[in-house]
């Protein structure tokens, strides 16, 4: 009984780190491109555009990978 309840906490507590990893990933490539706007851009906000596209993508993916190893 207290392992199925242990299993549920790690369940909870990996699915929580992946939320906080998404947001993370997410807010470090919308900076990166704030940086590069203001660096190599003149009032454009391609670069931001740009990372924010990556970052979900590049979240998204992670979150696949997590969520299959953790079905496992």
């Amino acid at each position: 009984m207290g392992d199925n309840k242990n299993n549920g906490l790690r369940r909870w507590a990996v699915l929580s780190a992946i939320a906080i990893e998404m947001g993370v990933v997410i807010y470090l490539f919308v900076q990166g491109g704030l940086w590069l706007d203001a660096e190599y851009n003149d009032g454009n906000k391609l670069y931001v555009i740009i990372g924010t596209l990556l970052g979900v993508g590049l979240s998204l993916y992670l979150v696949v990978q997590q969520t299959n190893r953790l079905n496992k």
